[in-house]
């Protein structure tokens, strides 16, 4: 299975949100990362058909090897799409299990399928508990989970997820992470999100994406390793963190409490102080330093 996106652009008046873009996606989890307006959203809505591309072409390839142009397959490849946009539109006077019942019934499952994998799936995201609950008194994280529930429901081939994690706790992130990792062996699955650490280990390719362009796509640990010599801490005292924020590109702020020494999260091309020391970098450092303009720093 294969999903190709092919010279994809996109305008919006004078506004252009993808330029020239183009993809390849196999089975496993690929992560779209960018800052706001950096085009994901566009990306998404293109692959699940509800904004249509100015040019450019998306193929699909089956698992027996038949490659068709998703425009004309239409519903047949719609049906192999399950999508957890970033503002679902729910029924609040829905309960959780009715939502999930009319959910089946859209995309055409048999009862006892149907039965099976409701029960499982809302036992997976943790809302098994409140089947005969109204959708408009769950919290934030619950309609979170109930979205990616319904985008999950009938096994489709390929699975889009914009901001999964949104609103969710620690421990649901982490829940809501690794159940995508589960079920993601033989999907292809997108996930557009600007949380770094909900993909650095799950994603077998990152791709960042900034203004419509795609800047770098490789697996997380070829990103890091392009920084591997420009991530340092510093120790320095507190009444100098601000001179070295305006020297360097300042990441994190940490103090020890031991010495109440100030210890810095720095970006820089080279040793930023004597007493700095070298730290392995994470995708985080990497984001800051495509998105976050460290070349200006001196």
């Amino acid at each position: 299975m294969k999903l190709t996106m092919q010279n994809i652009t996109k305008s919006y008046g004078t506004n252009l949100a993808l330029d020239d873009v183009s993809a390849e996606f196999t089975p496993g989890i690929y992560a779209l990362l960018g800052p706001n307006g950096s085009g994901k959203s566009t990306w998404m809505n293109i692959l699940t058909d509800n904004l249509k591309a100015d040019s450019g072409e998306i193929i699909y390839t089956d698992d027996a090897g038949n490659t068709q142009n998703v425009r004309k397959m239409g519903m047949r490849f719609l049906e192999q799409l399950g999508f957890m946009p970033q503002y679902p539109g729910l029924y609040p006077n829905f309960t959780v299990e009715r939502f999930m019942w009319y959910m089946a019934a859209l995309k055409g499952l048999d009862k006892m399928r149907a039965k099976q994998q409701i029960a499982e799936i809302l036992a997976a995201v943790e809302l098994d508990d409140v089947l005969s609950r109204k959708i408009g008194a769950l919290s934030g994280g619950m309609k979170q989970r109930l979205t990616l529930a319904q985008a999950v429901l009938g096994d489709p081939k390929i699975l889009i997820l914009d901001e999964p994690t949104a609103g969710l706790d620690p421990k649901q992130r982490i829940a809501m992470r690794n159940y995508i990792s589960k079920i993601a062996f033989n999907k292809i699955v997108l996930i557009a999100t600007h949380v770094v650490s909900d993909i650095e280990y799950i994603a077998k390719d990152i791709i960042m994406l900034k203004k419509g362009v795609i800047v770098d796509n490789a697996p997380p640990s070829v990103l890091t390793g392009k920084i591997a010599s420009k991530v340092w801490i510093v120790a320095c005292a507190e009444g100098d963190v601000p001179r070295m924020q305006e020297r360097f590109r300042v990441i994190n702020i940490a103090r020890d409490e031991r010495t109440g020494d100030v210890h810095l999260r720095v970006l820089a091309e080279e040793q930023p102080t004597e007493n700095a020391i070298k730290a392995a970098p994470v995708l985080e450092d990497y984001y800051l330093y495509v998105f976050g303009d460290v070349s200006s720093a001196s």
